[in-house]
């Protein structure tokens, strides 16, 4: 009974420390892509603030996904869907021709 217990909790944690590490390093390219957009002028301010809430709203998902301690393989997919998504967002707002003024 202990040992399954201590599985389990193995589990969860090497769970929560895998898309812990693989949202840094995401949340941390998509910062980058969005500071790059505006700095060479591909996306507007406006552009730019929408895109860090999105950001904010993904960080924030992910906070709850770990509160109660699992990380479900639902909870994971649905995470990585937003995350696809938002680095699409990006890449069509870099790329809409909108300049800033």
């Amino acid at each position: 009974m202990k040992s399954k217990f201590i599985l389990a909790t193995l589990v969860a944690f090497l769970s929560i420390a895998t898309i812990s590490a693989d949202a840094q390093t995401t949340a941390k390219r998509q910062h980058h892509r969005i500071k790059q957009g505006v700095k060479s002028g591909e996306l507007t301010k406006a552009e730019a603030k929408n895109l860090r809430q999105d950001q904010k709203e993904i960080r924030q998902e992910k906070k709850a996904a770990k509160a109660d301690g699992v990380v479900t393989p639902a909870e994971r997919k649905d995470i990585r869907q937003d995350k696809r998504k938002e680095s699409r967002e990006i890449f069509r707002k870099k790329h809409n021709q909108r300049v800033t003024n």
